[in-house]
């Protein structure tokens, strides 16, 4: 092949990667009958520029069984290609061979084993190379600068960046960005009032990108108002980035009105855009809207499939969550662990064990079941559903074990009456030094409440702050208040709601926690006290249900059940509505759901005879043999 010929072809290469039809590329590529180290750096640039990495470090593999050999320009690539794979133990061979090739003279590939390491949150090496350096362009400080931000050493970031010969736009925007990864807002908006400041240089669209998003993470929306003012008279409205992260913001903080003008006003869509735009449909609750984007989005990603099964979550919709799921897999996406521990939450509400472990299955397959986010999820799912054996197994895969992982297994053994199980994973939670918090003590108060463990429970409510300094609050203070209703201890009982909840901000009063204990003990003298507190409470808050309900529970636990059913009369004159009851159950993979007062299900004559078996069963227990109804 003539040069001339070989370079039209690699020229062709460069443009077909350039424009994204990476597979052209590689086909002229492989068509290719002699191949110069250009066309190699060519083939191995486009792919990492593309995100390819694993394809750039294959290519880069058959180039060194080839006659050509690498040079800095491929060695710059290939370095790349690791950092954006984070695999460092691929980046320090690849600095060997660089060493070896005596590249290691090269600015460009000092920059890149700088960022290299960075990306694979090695601040030493990455400086260490910066220090053996002996040209350095800004390419160079700003690599380093990423390194140190990446990692969280901010202080250290702080200094690099103000001893930079010249602060370019690149820096600014790094040490903001790293500063609003870490959670330093007001540093973050602090440096960006600097910037404002100097002359030299102006914010671009990343600038702008990455101050909307750390607004996004304060409690004041106001920040986030005024820069959007300033992004509009700045001109950067239309740049999709910024927009994107506008949008993000008013997800979080708009009105409906304020989330719909942020969609219409956006007007260069890329891929992020489109997934945003779901996010912004389902969290104003337009799911039709949101499902309409989805099928717009011309190539749907995990983040695509991902956005809507959250969606739909966040919706009260977990039947289409674990659809969408389905049909995730169906298209051959590998799922991440965001994803699973979603789809794990929506089998938790819906109690379907056989969706879950088909769920667990998945997890296992891809890897996840060691992750804290996935491995949770298995543990409240398996509980939630009554298996509690393999909740504890999900619990032990989890290598590191967070406080979400411990209060989970906690509340799973207390609500399936294993008290010793619960309080044996507590004292190990101690053990593993973890800090216990709020939500552990409401599921240690629950369990003792539970099971009577008067005397464990009250230790735990007073070690809350003498031992932990966690202020007690409504929830903990409800659980006592049961706990010692259930034993038959109403007079400490008030006089522990008087206590604690007259001292605390709390909105709700002692009578409303006292009378929500009432229905879980019984007797004359209790159902005295019940009617008692429930004509104070009817006083207190006439329209609300509470009272009416819990009374009637009271009335039909001692048998009075011509007053129960007066007193739901009496609601019913006074229009107040109490929320339907409702129960489902999974029968071959499909959940039926049940509402009291409905007649909607379309097999209910079979069920009210299927009723009158099992009653009649019930009391006159004989063989059934003879029925052939309902299999």
């Amino acid at each position: 092949m003539c040069s001339k010929s070989l370079v039209q072809i690699t020229s062709k290469i460069t443009a077909h990667a350039k424009s994204g039809s990476i597979s052209f590329a590689r086909k002229l590529f492989d068509e290719m009958p002699h191949r110069d180290t250009i066309a190699w750096n060519a083939m191995i640039s486009g792919y990492s520029q593309l995100g390819f990495q694993k394809e750039s470090l294959s290519l880069f593999s058959s180039m060194r069984f080839s006659k050509e050999n690498p040079d800095h320009f491929t060695y710059t690539s290939a370095l790349s290609a690791c950092a954006g794979l984070k695999d460092i133990k691929f980046g320090q061979g690849f600095h060997a061979l660089v060493i070896v090739s005596g590249c290691s003279s090269f600015l460009p590939v000092n920059n890149a084993l700088i960022d290299m390491y960075g990306k694979c949150l090695r601040v030493e090496e990455a400086n260490r190379v910066f220090e053996e350096m002996g040209l350095r362009n800004e390419v160079s400080w700003c690599s380093l600068l990423f390194a140190y931000a990446n990692n969280g050493l901010l202080d250290i970031s702080k200094t690099i960046f103000f001893d930079m010969p010249k602060k370019v736009v690149v820096a600014w925007n790094t040490i903001i960005s790293g500063y609003a990864k870490w959670g330093e807002i007001e540093l973050c908006l602090e440096l960006f009032k600097k910037m404002l400041k100097e002359h030299s240089c102006r914010p671009d669209q990343w600038t702008l990108s990455a101050v909307i998003n750390a607004c996004s993470e304060t409690n004041d929306p106001c920040y986030g108002f005024m820069l959007h003012g300033f992004i509009i008279r700045s001109g950067w409205h239309s740049a999709a980035e910024v927009n994107n992260s506008v949008l993000s913001f008013y997800i979080k903080f708009g009105e409906k009105n304020d989330v719909l003008k942020a969609v219409e006003s956006l007007r260069i869509c890329n891929e992020i855009s489109r997934n945003v735009i779901i996010d912004a449909y389902m969290s104003i609750g337009n799911l039709e809207k949101a499902y309409l984007a989805f099928q717009c989005v011309p190539e749907k990603n995990l983040i695509s499939w991902t956005s809507m099964i959250t969606g739909y979550m966040r919706n009260g919709h977990a039947e289409y969550a674990l659809r969408f799921f389905l049909d995730l897999i169906k298209s051959h996406i590998k799922p991440d662990d965001i994803t699973l521990g979603t789809v794990l939450h929506a089998c938790s509400n819906l109690a379907t064990l056989g969706h879950g472990r088909m769920v667990h299955a998945c997890v296992v397959r891809f890897g996840f079941r060691a992750y804290a986010y996935v491995g949770n999820g298995l543990v409240n799912m398996y509980a939630k559903c009554g298996d509690i054996s393999n909740a504890y197994r999900a619990f032990n895969d989890v290598l590191n074990k967070d406080l979400i992982s411990w209060n989970t297994m906690l509340f799973g053994f207390g609500l399936h009456g294993r008290s010793n199980q619960a309080l044996r994973i507590f004292q190990e939670m101690l053990a593993s030094n973890v800090k216990p918090d709020k939500v552990t003590f409401i599921g240690l108060l629950m369990t003792c409440s539970h099971l009577g463990l008067i005397e464990e429970g009250l230790s735990f409510f007073e070690s809350m702050n003498s031992k932990f300094n966690l202020s007690p609050e409504i929830d903990h203070i409800s659980c006592v208040v049961d706990m010692l209703c259930r034993c038959g201890k109403f007079e400490k009982a008030k006089e522990f709601a008087d206590k604690y909840i007259g001292a605390s901000d709390s909105k709700v009063s002692s009578l409303e926690v006292l009378f929500g204990s009432c229905s879980s003990f019984h007797g004359i003298s209790d159902l005295g006290a019940g009617e008692e507190l429930a004509g104070k409470l009817k006083i207190l808050k006439p329209s609300d249900e509470m009272s009416y309900v819990l009374m009637s529970n009271l009335y039909c636990a001692s048998g009075q059940w011509k007053r129960a059913q007066g007193l739901r009369k009496d609601m019913a004159e006074r229009g107040v509505r109490k929320t339907c009851g409702c129960s489902w159950i999974e029968v071959r993979n499909c959940v039926t759901a049940f509402v009291a007062g409905s007649n909607e299900f379309p097999f209910m004559d079979q069920v009210r005879v299927m009723l009158c078996v099992v009653e009649s069963e019930t009391r006159y227990p004989v063989s059934t043999l003879w029925w052939d109804g309902i299999t």
